[in-house]
């Protein structure tokens, strides 16, 4: 049996450059593309994707597990919400249910979208040694983890309750671990990324670049597709406690970044000079109220040291397109776009 494809989140920068992206990806042969639709205007859209709308309320745990069971669905890539595991868990239970009634050796294969941050200091996770996404302790290290937050304690329940939900049901999860993204998406919703745009909004509102974290590395690029060209060819790629996908082509400095977006920032007139300031307690307030949060999670926002490296991936074959250093070049075309969808 050929497999049937649910992608939720389409409406997003990710899902929706990620549906863009399928729409011409040269893949082994499959059953259907599905995509998550809240509305006919949505489901119109999807429809250019050369993709099947499903109008469904993720909500309704009834509808959803009926819906994938009804269609078949086989695989699912979860692009909407990276904190909570309620809307997950049914969808994993109706993953399971499809394989019970397909029989046979095809398994069923859950992807969940978290980030590199909940696998840095913001989320309890050690930082004082390099970690491959590879090593036999990761999930064992974000079940042990203490964080700071309770937001990212929630993330990282949500990581280890996707792993545990998925085994007892049969299924095979993946957990994907995007950096920071950057660039124009290419979906038909959200076109701009949710990290430099805080960065940007936050300098708008206070007329200057604040450094929030001076020790920070970051993540770049993307791996979805190939990972979902390596379970439709039946490669059976590592899944479960031993799924975690990073996406990167090495790190650069929070200081960089930050120094990049003043420079693009200072020559439009949106901050007064490029000089990139140190962040005090009054300023983290500032910068919380620009970002609707509150002080203490403005540098979970704008930065993070993650010592995760990446090493699964390359196992699928691939390989990233990009230098870490260029988020530099591009800050200024960054800047552009961010500053053209955002509200005055």
């Amino acid at each position: 049996m050929s497999h049937s494809i649910l992608l939720t989140g389409a409406s997003g920068y990710l899902g929706g450059s990620l549906l863009a992206q399928l729409s011409h990806a040269k893949l082994p042969p499959y059953n259907h593309l599905y995509a998550l639709a809240r509305s006919e205007s949505q489901a119109a859209s999807i429809r250019q994707y050369n993709a099947e709308p499903l109008i469904l309320d993720l909500s309704n745990q009834e509808e959803v597990i009926k819906t994938i069971i009804d269609a078949k669905i086989t695989i699912i890539y979860f692009l909407v919400d990276a904190m909570k595991s309620e809307l997950q868990i049914p969808l994993i239970k109706a993953l399971g249910e499809v394989r019970k009634q397909i029989g046979g050796d095809q398994d069923v294969h859950f992807l969940h979208t978290t980030g590199a941050k909940i696998f840095s200091e913001h989320a309890g996770m050690p930082i004082d040694r390099r970690i491959l996404d590879t090593d036999s302790n990761l999930y064992e290290l974000q079940k042990s983890a203490k964080a700071p937050h309770s937001i990212m304690a929630q993330a990282i329940n949500t990581n280890n309750t996707i792993i545990e939900t998925a085994q007892s049901h049969g299924v095979r999860s993946y957990l994907f671990i995007p950096c920071i993204v950057y660039g124009e998406g290419s979906g038909f919703g959200n076109r701009i990324s949710i990290q430099t745009t805080a960065v940007i909004k936050a300098a708008k509102k206070l007329r200057a670049v604040y450094n929030v974290n001076p020790e920070g590395a970051l993540y770049i690029y993307a791996v979805y597709v190939d990972l979902l060209r390596s379970i439709l060819s039946g490669e059976n790629p590592e899944s479960g406690r031993n799924g975690y996908y990073l996406a990167s082509s090495g790190s650069v400095a929070w200081s960089d970044i930050y120094t990049a977006i003043a420079r693009a920032l200072a020559k439009r007139g949106v901050v007064d000079n490029e000089v990139v300031k140190e962040a005090d307690d009054v300023i983290l307030a500032e910068m919380g109220e620009a970002l609707g949060c509150p002080k203490e999670f403005v540098a979970v926002q704008l930065g993070g040291t993650c010592t995760l490296r990446p090493d699964r991936a390359s196992r699928i074959g691939w390989k990233p397109q990009y230098s870490p250093e260029h988020i530099l070049d591009a800050a200024d075309a960054e800047v552009e776009l961010v500053l053209k969808h955002l509200k005055a």
